[in-house]
């Protein structure tokens, strides 16, 4: 019997409900290299559905996991962007403590070539064998390619110009089901009708005349999200095209532009240079970090940046930012 269509409207509003998936973004670490009071190494949370993705990790990142009410017990995939230890040196800490925690289930550690190296060599010279088995993938150098291809998401690198091996991170939502438009719903339709035409596929009868079409009784699927990582780097050309038209992009801001001279040395991007690349990639939202320890006031660099790219935020520690929202 088919249902009422109040009824599969009702069905419909409690199944959007369900999976609605959040795409949110937390800062653990915004700070440079050098550490200041307030400010942590890079470390960030990424939430696409209940899955949870660690990129950096800087010192601190287990300690500000706790104070945020995040459980590292959610975190399967960790992108270490390069090897300097401001990116890193959290992570053998946070790995201990999931072996202390009795984790079982593996983890996967995306990292260019040496990484590996130093976290055997840890645990061997203390002696210890982890709890749980860990996955490392090595990033190739200069390359943009998707290193993982999940269910909901695909990741892919974004090769940086910095003075050792480095990478940022594109995540990018799959596209999901159609959407099925409640405001044209007839009374005669099923619920095996309403999943058929979500996977973008007419129903027919048994002649093959169509009962119910997908352009008449669907909406488009849902805007694909999308979220760049654009850790240390000095401007180069390739970026914008990579991260064009992204909802959310992060990108290191280390210096203001009187300083672009140490910038330019060190291989880094001043607040100007962020915001010149956000506006050629027509992002839709700029967020900096990674601010030298000689400002103190940081909202300085944000002034800089919002001068050329109006919609630059700082990243701020414990915040969370939506993605797409």
């Amino acid at each position: 019997m088919p249902c009422s269509c109040t009824k599969l409207k009702a069905i419909l509003e409690t199944r959007s409900k369900s999976v609605s998936s959040p795409f949110s973004l937390t800062i653990l670490g915004a700070g440079g290299a050098l550490p200041v009071p307030g400010r942590f190494p890079s470390a960030q949370y990424l939430q696409i559905n209940q899955q949870g993705f660690l990129i950096d990790a800087g010192e601190g990142v287990q300690m500000q996991l706790l104070q945020l009410g995040i459980s590292h017990h959610r975190i399967r995939h960790i992108f270490i962007s390069h090897l300097h230890g401001d990116h890193y040196l959290g992570l053998m800490g946070l790995l201990f403590s999931m072996h202390l925690s009795a984790r079982k289930q593996e983890l996967h550690i995306y990292s260019h070539s040496g990484l590996d190296e130093i976290i055997l060599l840890h645990l061997r010279h203390a002696k210890s064998v982890l709890g749980f088995p860990i996955h490392f993938h090595h990033l190739s150098p200069g390359t943009h390619e998707c290193i993982l291809d999940h269910d909901e998401l695909t990741v892919s690198t974004i090769p940086l110009n910095h003075r050792i091996a480095c990478s940022g991170f594109l995540f990018k939502e799959k596209s999901g089901p159609y959407r099925i438009n409640k405001e044209v719903l007839p009374e005669e339709m099923l619920l095996q009708h309403i999943v058929q035409l979500k996977s973008g596929k007419d129903v027919v009868n048994e002649n093959g005349e169509i009962l119910f079409d997908v352009a008449t009784y669907t909406l488009p699927p849902h805007k694909c999200r999308s979220y760049a990582y654009c850790s240390d780097t000095a401007p180069h050309d390739q970026l914008a095209d990579i991260i064009k038209n992204c909802d959310l992009v992060y990108h290191e801001a280390t210096f203001l532009t009187a300083d672009s001279q140490r910038a330019k040395e060190t291989f880094h991007s001043t607040a100007e240079q962020a915001a010149t690349l956000a506006k050629q990639a027509t992002i839709n939202r700029l967020l900096i970090g990674h601010i030298s320890a000689r400002y103190k006031d940081a909202e300085k660099l944000l002034e800089e940046a919002r001068v050329v790219f109006p919609n630059t935020f700082l990243a701020e520690e414990g915040k969370s930012y939506t993605v797409g929202g």
